[in-house]
């Protein structure tokens, strides 16, 4: 009977440990990327972008197409770069005009 006990109270001991450890680990990224798009997009057909997490194993930044899809790109290929410039300059309020 003894042994029972000791036995479940090791078992009810690595279960709270591991379960610990689980949660002070955290949430990881929700997306990273491992394979990139070399193709260079045209802007009009891009709609917006994010950043990968720093926590990803590479950096990378997600192009958001018109059709919905999330593309990988490297964000330091040349065209990617130029991408996010037209799109910030885009989105900043007052920055073009039709007039």
């Amino acid at each position: 009977m003894a042994a029972a006990r000791l036995a479940l109270s090791v078992l009810v001991l690595m279960l709270a440990a591991v379960t610990l450890t689980e949660g002070l680990r955290g949430a990881g990224p929700k997306r990273c990327c491992f394979r990139f798009n070399e193709i260079e997009m045209p802007s009009d057909r891009v709609v917006g972008y994010i950043r990968t997490s720093q926590r990803c194993s590479k950096p990378a930044v997600l192009l958001k197409t018109v059709a919905g899809r999330h593309l990988c790109a490297r964000p330091s290929a040349a065209w990617v770069k130029n991408l996010i410039d037209h799109l910030d300059a885009k989105s900043v309020p007052g920055e073009t005009s039709n007039l």
